[in-house]
């Protein structure tokens, strides 16, 4: 079997088994509180099957929020921390087609993906802390907003990106920590799990596939208007059922295989260079 071959095989069994699970709502539990994501399951297919896929494996769990910017973006999903440093690297699934439908506003959750490369996301995710639709919503193909933080929960996430930030490494320079300072990084006092930021659990709340119908997402305007081709709906018309999801997801797939020539760099590699922006 080709690798591409390969590479299909295993994005589809994904996505089935994504689709059938139908989670919507996925919970967050970190130190500063918890926050909830429903996910617009009919409305990007591929990016909720590919994130739920992560999270179904218990690949999230102890998720690392590694990077913040103030009013820009809270970022998780390249590492976990495992008790004690180093942290470990997320094994990466295969990347998976861009959606870029829908708005990047304060509140979403979009994927992170390699510069230059609209279709590279895997598992990198960013909660957006401001409208930052201007920039992310043509910049690289547009970055794909799949579900929204829930009442309540953007206040943890304000707590999070008003955290003082630390270099931690090459690859992670604005790392957000708890309980350590500036004396603390002067004076070489070690980074422990008591300073990071992680969500202990990412788990499944509500796996009632239609609980986002009574969302109004904005649809992503600014692509079309700089060249873009896609064409985001209005509003959620169900997507036809599991049946019309399922038929999504594996032309989502085929499209993948046709486009990537390969995995392209390595996982490290990969997770160093994902960015928002």
């Amino acid at each position: 079997m080709t690798p591409r071959l390969r590479t299909l095989t295993a994005l589809t069994t994904l996505l089935l088994l994504s689709a059938e699970a139908g989670a919507t709502i996925v919970r967050f539990d970190t130190p500063l509180g918890r926050f909830d994501v429903n996910l617009y399951d009919r409305r990007t297919p591929a990016t909720v099957a590919n994130f739920l896929a992560y999270v179904n494996s218990g690949a999230y769990a102890n998720v690392v929020l590694h990077r913040s910017v103030s009013g820009f973006v809270v970022q998780g999903g390249g590492y976990t921390f495992p008790g004690a440093l180093p942290l470990t690297n997320i094994v990466e699934r295969a990347a998976v087609v861009n959606e870029p439908l829908y708005s990047n506003l304060r509140g979403t959750i979009a994927m992170a993906k390699i510069s230059g490369n609209p279709n590279s996301a895997t598992s990198q995710w960013f909660i957006n802390m401001g409208n930052n639709s201007a920039n992310l919503d043509v910049q690289n193909g547009g970055f794909t907003a799949f579900g929204e933080v829930t009442a309540g929960g953007m206040a943890v996430l304000d707590a999070i990106n008003a955290l003082p930030l630390f270099s931690f490494s090459s690859s992670i320079n604005s790392l957000p920590l708890r309980n350590y300072t500036t004396a603390d990084a002067n004076a070489g006092v070690a980074i422990t799990g008591q300073n990071l930021v992680y969500a202990t659990s990412v788990t499944v709340l509500d796996s009632n596939a239609d609980s986002a119908a009574t969302l109004t997402p904005v649809a992503n305007t600014l692509l079309g208007q700089s060249g873009g081709t896609t064409t985001p709906p209005a509003s959620d018309s169900g997507g036809g059922g599991a049946t019309g999801a399922v038929s999504l997801l594996l032309l989502g797939a085929l499209a993948l295989w046709r486009q990537r020539g390969g995995y392209g760099p390595t996982s490290t590699a990969r997770a160093a260079s994902r960015r928002a922006a």
